[in-house]
């Protein structure tokens, strides 16, 4: 586990914009936290990192934007507006199996709605304090843990 705190949104998409210059393909981001939280620039600043030029916006009502131009593919899912049985029927394996789409990051925004998810990820946690800036939280679940900070050169 590792914690940043981000005082600001161009902190959070700072953030976002390292892990998007070191992550592997296959990598596969669940992310949490209240409406506001700051996972929509997260993803922002991820595809920032990729090389990814387009207007990255949340898929609320699109459910799935796949962002191809970059490093790596980048997968961007929203399950805010959905019920598990609809998220069972989009075969949201096929993201992180790389089944039927090329390997890529995936990113999922309200990931605690998942009915399923897979062997290994790295789960974010996005939360307000107080003082109205954020700590983010990130926990390898499935793989060794180790210290987000010194990889991305962060303190």
């Amino acid at each position: 586990m590792t914690q940043f705190h981000l005082p600001n949104p161009e902190v959070t998409r700072e953030l976002g914009k390292k892990l998007g210059r070191s992550l592997p393909p296959n990598s596969i981001l669940l992310l949490e936290g209240n409406l506001g939280a700051g996972k929509t620039t997260f993803v922002q600043g991820l595809g920032e990192g990729l090389g990814i030029f387009e207007s990255i916006e949340s898929p609320t009502f699109t459910l799935i934007n796949e962002y191809t131009q970059g490093r790596i593919p980048l997968y961007h899912l929203d399950l805010y507006r959905l019920e598990t049985s609809e998220i069972e029927d989009l075969n949201l394996e096929q993201y992180w199996e790389g089944v039927e789409v090329e390997p890529g990051i995936v990113a999922i925004e309200w990931a605690d709605r998942l009915p399923y998810k897979p062997e290994s990820y790295l789960q974010i946690e996005l939360i307000y304090t107080e003082k109205g800036d954020r700590i983010a939280t990130l926990f390898n679940v499935g793989q060794d843990d180790f210290n987000w900070g010194s990889k991305l050169g962060i303190n």
